[in-house]
């Protein structure tokens, strides 16, 4: 009978322990869908101006999830995949906005000075980096990795959320042949078209949230 007790509360303790795991998921599910408004957020930039999605009102708009410390982002950064999309996109009239938001203490963490100096490193072109330490803005959209891409229409109708490629790995030799849905998407959206793959499973380092206050 004690075996069989032990047993129970070892089962509900890994339960529970599951539960503590995944509560930043749970935490992530924001109100972002498809096809509908994107929602609106405000966000403080590396240069401490503040910034509003509705700034950019009539533009195609991508929001990158970053984390300089992951090795999937690593992947895009070292490989300057994640650099040439940036300024392929600004070339397009598109609106490139990295968003930090790893609160102080997790990795991940920068301010506005070391993100500077990171972009600055890196070669990066994003047209600002968002800081969101409290994950407000995470929150709204349902990010849950680094990185974790979406792209708002010039309506402001969120037209893609997911993965930047269809390669799931953080190995650099998966970029060789990986499709691109960040640029398939926009491709398509240039042409006046759906978007044919509109929301992917997004992969890479689980997004480190803030606790709600």
């Amino acid at each position: 009978m004690k075996a069989s007790l032990s047993r129970q509360s070892f089962i509900a303790g890994l339960a529970l322990a599951g539960l503590s795991l995944s509560a930043g998921s749970v935490l992530a599910q924001g109100a972002a869908k498809i096809g509908q408004p994107a929602p609106a957020f405000q966000a403080v930039d590396a240069d401490g101006k503040t910034r509003n999605l509705s700034e950019f009102a009539g533009k195609t708009v991508i929001l990158e999830w970053t984390n300089a410390d992951c090795p999937y982002v690593r992947k895009h950064y070292n490989s300057a995949t994640m650099q040439t999309l940036q300024k392929d996109m600004a070339k397009e009239g598109i609106v490139w906005l990295s968003v930090v938001s790893s609160p102080v203490g997790e990795q991940g963490y920068v301010d506005g000075t070391a993100a500077k100096e990171l972009t600055t490193k890196r070669d990066a072109a994003p047209a600002a980096v968002l800081l969101d330490p409290n994950s407000k803005v995470a929150r709204a959209y349902g990010a849950t990795t680094t990185p974790h891409m979406y792209i708002v229409d010039p309506k402001g109708t969120l037209a893609y959320m997911g993965a930047i490629d269809d390669k799931p790995s953080s190995n650099p030799a998966s970029l060789n042949g990986a499709k691109s849905y960040v640029r398939q998407a926009v491709a398509e959206l240039k042409a006046g078209k759906p978007v044919s793959e509109a929301a992917t499973k997004s992969y890479g380092c689980a997004v480190k949230y803030a606790p709600l206050s």
